[in-house]
């Protein structure tokens, strides 16, 4: 990190205010330090020929090293009156004031330095060009030496709460359960970390040694990362391929790419742009804020490896259920998409629509103790064949029920009431409304919708029209009237999915 550095600008000059109504002393003044130099920086002078102007010109412009103060101008106290406004009002501790002149008798030189926090007091007759070279020298030193101490304590402020900040932000990255959240938490930080409107994280498409836009995966975005507002430009896959190239970060003008290796074998990179701003300390935040990404990285992978494999394992034994019942072998892929997308559009927390639609494919897992006789049966049940029909939800329930995991949880519940109704004439338990978990209601229209939708042995699939028709006729009895609006307002972004997952 240690590429995010700017260069060290030309030193400013020192900004000094001559206030006083007399314009010869403001041309005399500026003859006398013209050549002036303090640490290689000369003189701006700021000029107010009144106390009003004095105070404006104090408010808004910043950085005033010194004040060369007259004491009578539009009234017999106007420079003493600015020069308690400045400590008392303006809370200026640390702009001098050399007061100056040219009546001692009506200020007091003892009480004025004690009372108005003068850091000196001359008459105008004895600043001569040698005299005033000294006293401007002095305290314009005074003032550098007490902005060298200010800064000090500004930069341990500021890098105590930056400090603060990195923890704060890792707290929040390492919180995350999977790698998209996790990408999107991480650039959302650093952009926080450095003031930045424009970075991007990517995940290198394993060890290909193909070069291009194919061998890049986009985790997360925030900002257009070049003026023709294309993701990927050449001047920006050439920085990315010489980074994999040489395997280590580096600062290409104000293109700052990270390269950050994992154990898993899938490098990460971290592209920032706009860095030509960061200052030092952001420089060290960011080296402590990064040490910890590719240790979080490698935990972010291996948990979603675990998790990924156990929603396969999870949808191949759906599919082993829905196969001895001859339903397609996308149905369940289809309603764990359906279920995650009604759940999303209700408002559901991000990470509880992720178990109900990795939990979903398990809704008819109690149907593996189902009779082939019954489940494969072509015509209509007798009253015994249903009965043992209607057991499935409870066989599920006591195969997934007693894990403290989270999906197969939701699995237990979602097998036992999936076939519960809204009004209460469902089975096997006759639950109503609310009572019903609303991961066995979203599941239940997604169920319904699907089996409607797609053509099986025994029916043609419906038109769009007659099964959201349909779905609104049991709204209320079968299915959570909610669930329902929910599916038939974003029925494209369901047929979407059915196009997604054909039979």
């Amino acid at each position: 990190m240690s590429f995010l550095k700017s260069d060290t600008p030309d030193l400013p000059p020192w900004r000094v205010l001559l206030v006083d109504d007399e314009p010869d002393v403001h041309d005399v003044t500026k003859l006398t330090l013209n050549r002036f130099r303090l640490d290689g920086r000369a003189i701006q002078f700021l000029h107010a020929y009144s106390g009003q102007q004095a105070k404006a010109i104090l408010q808004s412009e910043p950085d005033i090293a010194l004040v060369f103060l007259d004491v009578v101008m539009e009234t017999e106290n106007a420079g003493l009156e600015v020069a308690r406004w400045m400590r008392k009002d303006l809370q200026n501790q640390i702009t001098r004031i050399v007061l100056r002149t040219g009546q001692p008798g009506q200020a007091p030189e003892e009480s004025v330095i004690v009372d108005y926090d003068i850091n000196d007091y001359k008459e105008k007759t004895e600043l001569d060009r040698k005299k005033l070279f000294t006293t401007t020298f002095a305290a314009l030193r005074a003032y550098r030496d007490i902005m060298t101490v200010e800064e000090a304590r500004r930069y341990q402020a500021s890098y105590r709460a930056g400090l603060e900040r990195v923890i704060e932000a890792s707290a929040h990255i390492f919180r995350q359960r999977n790698l998209n959240d996790f990408a999107n938490g991480l650039l959302q930080q650093v952009v926080a970390l450095l003031r930045l409107e424009k970075s991007m994280l990517l995940r290198v498409k394993g060890a290909s040694a193909i070069h291009g836009e194919d061998r890049y995966e986009i985790l997360a975005r925030i900002g257009e990362l070049d003026q023709e507002h294309e993701v990927f430009s050449p001047a920006l896959l050439a920085k990315l391929d010489e980074t994999c190239v040489n395997k280590f970060s580096r600062l290409y003008g104000d293109t700052f790419v990270g390269y950050f290796p994992n154990n898993s074998g899938k490098t990460s990179l971290l592209v920032l742009q706009g860095v030509h701003d960061v200052t030092e300390m952001d420089t060290q935040l960011l080296e402590v804020f990064s040490s910890g990404v590719a240790i979080a990285f490698d935990n972010i992978l291996l948990n979603q490896e675990i998790t990924d494999t156990q929603g396969e394992l999870i949808m191949r034994l759906g599919d082993v259920v829905e196969s001895r019942s001859h339903e397609a072998g996308n149905h369940v892929r289809r309603m764990a998409e359906i279920c995650y997308m009604i759940a999303i559009e209700s408002g559901m927390d991000a990470d509880e629509a992720a178990i109900l639609k990795q939990a979903a494919p398990m809704h008819d897992i109690g149907k593996i103790a189902t009779p082939d006789a019954i489940l494969l049966k072509p015509g209509k049940l007798d009253m015994d064949e249903w009965e043992t029909m209607k057991k499935h939800p409870e066989v599920g329930m006591s195969i997934l029920q007693g894990s403290q995991r989270p999906i197969l949880r939701a699995s237990a519940i979602i097998a036992h009431q999936h076939h519960e109704r809204y009004d209460g004439s469902g089975y096997p338990q006759g639950l109503r409304g609310e009572a019903i978990h609303p991961y066995a209601r979203i599941v239940a229209v997604a169920d319904v919708f699907d089996a409607l939708i797609q053509k099986r042995v025994y029916k043609p699939a419906w038109p769009v029209p007659e099964v959201l028709a349909h779905l609104e006729s049991v709204a209320g009895a079968h299915l959570d009237p909610r669930y329902v609006a929910i599916l038939v307002a974003n029925v494209d972004k369901a047929l979407d999915i059915n196009n997604q997952y054909p039979e």
